[in-house]
């Protein structure tokens, strides 16, 4: 059966997410992970106090494209009034939804009252959550984590509270927002909301989903109705394609080759120069060339060569004379 959030946005059967990541989930990453067959999508996360200030940093945001689709933009903020201001600016944008983040752990954003700081406040989240969703015509999903901290997992009653408000999805990240990054993440929880009878919107488990084998194990253990996946796709979009084949055929692909890994390290360096100018697109693509070909041994020298050069060509280069040298190497 199809998995839909709303009425208009079918995800197939069963859905694979990209989580939105700040400084990660812009537009030339989103590439080359829509080229490996992630079914939705997400902006950064965009500042609804940025947006009404008309921040450069923050509308540069909500940049999103045709073959992106279906694309939600993510929002979060501690004010409810500006969180309805900036999801009227987002539907300007035409994405396909609107995400709300409530579960950002990161202290510059929990002090402010935005991310999973609302964990904190459940009255002030199902109220900001209705501000947005009857500020805009398009579906409202959220993404939260299980609680404050082990003694304030409060999801079951988010998640219910969440739905009465309008909310058509719910991505649910397995810790809580004390865990941060650390520890397990623990799937058992978002298995039991998605199990409640009174839960009908689709829920989608986040958090440490980093190989084909995770993914078909927790697809069977926990009920979801989708996966999304976060830090195990950067410098790997293709573990997309590696969990989708395994599910349609039961086989599994071999990884990607060298020429592979420099041929879309490549697209996402020219994507990022035309979507951020060469200076910046250069720059900013500095801290991806570790996990393009992160494995590959005796690599430090090219990914230092790499990383120090400032001029397109001279990457360029540099990217071909890596897929020449180490083919000869492994074959």
């Amino acid at each position: 059966m199809s998995v839909k959030i709303g009425e208009n946005i079918d995800l197939g059967e069963f859905p694979l997410l990209l989580a939105p990541m700040e400084d990660v989930s812009d537009p030339p990453f989103r590439y080359v992970c829509k080229q490996n067959g992630v079914d939705l999508m997400y902006t950064e996360f965009i500042s609804s106090e940025g947006l009404i200030r008309d921040a450069a940093k923050s509308l540069q945001k909500l940049d999103i494209f045709e073959y992106e689709r279906p694309i939600g933009i993510q929002i979060f903020g501690g004010d409810i009034e500006s969180m309805r201001q900036s999801s009227e600016i987002c539907s300007a944008a035409k994405p396909d939804l609107i995400d709300i983040n409530y579960g950002c752990p990161v202290k510059k954003v929990v002090c402010k009252g935005a991310g999973s700081s609302l964990l904190q406040d459940i009255d002030k989240m199902v109220a900001m959550t209705k501000a947005v969703v009857e500020a805009t015509n398009l579906p409202v999903t959220v993404k939260t984590r299980l609680g404050w901290d082990d003694n304030t997992k409060n999801v079951y009653e988010v998640a219910e509270r969440l739905q009465d408000a309008g909310i058509k999805a719910l991505a649910i990240h397995g810790r809580t927002r004390a865990q941060l990054y650390k520890g397990q993440a623990d799937w058992s929880m978002i298995r039991d909301v998605k199990q409640n009878p009174r839960i009908k919107i689709p829920i989608f488990g986040n958090g440490d989903v980093d190989s084909v084998d995770k993914a078909a194990a927790w697809r069977q253990e926990y009920q979801v109705d989708g996966i999304m996946i976060g830090r195990a796709a950067i410098g790997y979009p293709w573990i997309f394609r590696e969990i989708k084949h395994f599910f349609a055929t039961g086989e599994r692909l071999a990884g990607p080759t060298i020429a592979e890994r420099v041929d879309v390290c490549k697209t996402h360096l020219i994507k990022s120069i035309e979507w951020k100018g060469d200076k910046t697109g250069v720059f900013e693509m500095r801290r991806h060339y570790a996990n393009y070909f992160k494995g590959i041994p005796n690599f430090k020298e090219n990914r230092m060569k790499l990383v120090g050069l400032n001029n397109y060509e001279d990457i360029l280069e540099v990217l071909e004379d890596i897929k020449h040298s180490f083919v000869e190497e492994l074959t």
